[in-house]
């Protein structure tokens, strides 16, 4: 073969690999998808479902979340929220209000697809209905150590020089990259449309409901003709968080409208020393299993680990070699530890104070004004819970007697 030919030939097998593929077009994947095609790089985006697709959520916007989004992204708000409702297990409920905005809500399906359009738009290309079985960074799909193969269902093989698992937290990659867990909670939620005068209760308003279970919570977030009600608590006692949702409906007066949507999901935590890579291949979002331990807020940390994921990919595609591609998958890890995992730990002892003594949460929330003001800078995105503790000497003092 010619000089000519065989470089024709490389440039073609180059053309057939991937500088980035992402599992999965959750926030995390979408975000990922995005930070990588802006870049300039080659992306291909992986979808199992066919989008829009519904996926069980509250769909509050931290400002956290705003400010990981892409840039001129606009929000499809549902509502805008300024008051907040606590109770405790039904009782003592108090509202909180605020002049400033302290939060969104969205619903998934469009806020999802609007996420994968901006991916799109920056030179990210789609493929819905492929669903991965496998991933393999060795054998005899690999054409070499600077390539990963994602294998499909239907046995067609995509190389990449790099990938980024964003497919849930029960997904293929994270399996692949060994990803531990030690805290599973089960959320139960329904999509209940309701007449004019019940939504106009609700506008600009949440409820949060700190429930009858162990580090258990309910809510309802309004969305324009529909209430979005749901519960969470840690997953073993299915028929308890049952009981309870159908407690909360009851209690709400909402028993006698019919759901549109009931759903399930189980929500999954990292624990400290999971991993965050193996190889060429990062995790983010769910697959990583990041997300707020305590509200099991996970959207915040899908945008913001997914773009942090798609930043490092383009670096580890790079990469020439093992050792190279290692030390930015490290340097990935770094960053997600040093930021999400610092909120991460200070949201485990969180949750170990709220399973205890939920009365003293509940009433230091409602009647405590430093604390509510706490609640409203997290949710605008002015604080974190790690900024607080950092800054409050006797929140550290608190947080300390829990871990003894």
């Amino acid at each position: 073969m010619s000089s000519e030919n065989a470089d024709a030939g490389h440039e073609h097998e180059e053309s057939s690999v991937w500088d980035v593929v992402v599992v999965g077009a959750g926030p995390a994947g979408a975000s990922a998808a995005y930070a990588a095609a802006v870049a300039g790089r080659k992306v291909l985006l992986l979808e199992k479902a066919e989008l829009p697709r519904y996926k069980t959520c509250g769909g509050g916007i931290i400002g956290y979340s705003r400010d990981a989004l892409p840039p001129g992204f606009e929000l499809p708000l549902q509502d805008r929220i300024h008051a907040v409702t606590f109770s405790l297990n039904g009782r003592l409920a108090r509202t909180r209000r605020s002049k400033r905005m302290l939060f969104g809500l969205i619903n998934r399906p469009e806020f999802d697809a609007g996420l994968v359009e901006q991916a799109q738009k920056a030179g990210a290309e789609l493929r819905t209905g492929a669903t991965v079985s496998r991933v393999e960074q060795h054998g005899a799909a690999v054409p070499d150590r600077r390539t990963v193969a994602v294998v499909l269902a239907g046995g067609e093989t995509v190389l990449a020089r790099a990938v980024v698992g964003a497919d849930g937290s029960a997904g293929r990659i994270g399996a692949h990259v060994g990803v531990k867990l030690d805290q599973v909670d089960l959320g139960l939620e329904a999509e209940i449309p309701v007449p004019p005068t019940v939504a106009e209760d609700w506008a600009g308003r949440v409820l949060i409901d700190w429930g009858p279970m162990p580090g258990s919570y309910g809510w309802v977030f309004p969305k324009g003709d529909t209430l979005t009600v749901g519960v969470i608590s840690a997953r073993g006692d299915g028929a308890g968080t049952k009981r309870y949702l159908e407690d909360f409906v009851a209690r709400l007066g909402l028993a006698g409208f019919e759901p549109k949507i009931s759903s399930g999901h189980l929500t999954r935590c990292r624990s400290e020393d999971s991993p965050l890579s193996r190889g060429r291949v990062l995790v983010c979002g769910d697959a990583a299993g990041l997300l707020e331990p305590w509200t099991r807020e996970g959207i915040s940390f899908a945008l913001r680990s997914g773009r942090l994921a798609g930043e490092w990919a383009v670096r580890v595609a790079e990469a020439h070699d093992a050792v190279d591609a290692r030390r930015q998958a490290l340097n990935y890890a770094f960053a997600i530890k040093a930021g999400l995992g610092v909120e991460m730990s200070v949201g485990r002892r969180m949750l170990k104070l709220f399973e205890r003594r939920p009365g003293l949460l509940h009433a230091v929330l409602t009647g405590f004004r430093p604390a509510w003001n706490a609640f409203a800078g997290v949710t605008r995105g002015t604080t974190s819970l790690a900024e607080l503790v950092r800054s409050h000497p006797l929140a550290q003092r608190a947080l300390s007697a829990m871990d003894r």
